[in-house]
């Protein structure tokens, strides 16, 4: 399963639909986002997938 967001900031959202798709069965391959508020470090969150953002933006 890919997973498509338009923002990541603090990865907590994401994080949830991680665990719902896992606790059903499924298997999330790639998470992509549009825009990414490095500063909030979502990223550490999502530890080990595979993400990619568009555009990163260094701030909060």
């Amino acid at each position: 399963m890919i997973i498509v967001d338009d923002l990541i900031a603090t990865g907590g959202t994401t994080e949830a639909i991680v665990r719902l798709i896992e606790q059903l069965g499924g298997e999330v391959k790639k998470i992509c986002f549009v825009i990414e508020l490095a500063g909030l470090k979502g990223r550490e969150r999502l530890a080990g997938y595979d993400i990619e953002s568009v555009i990163a933006y260094d701030g909060k």
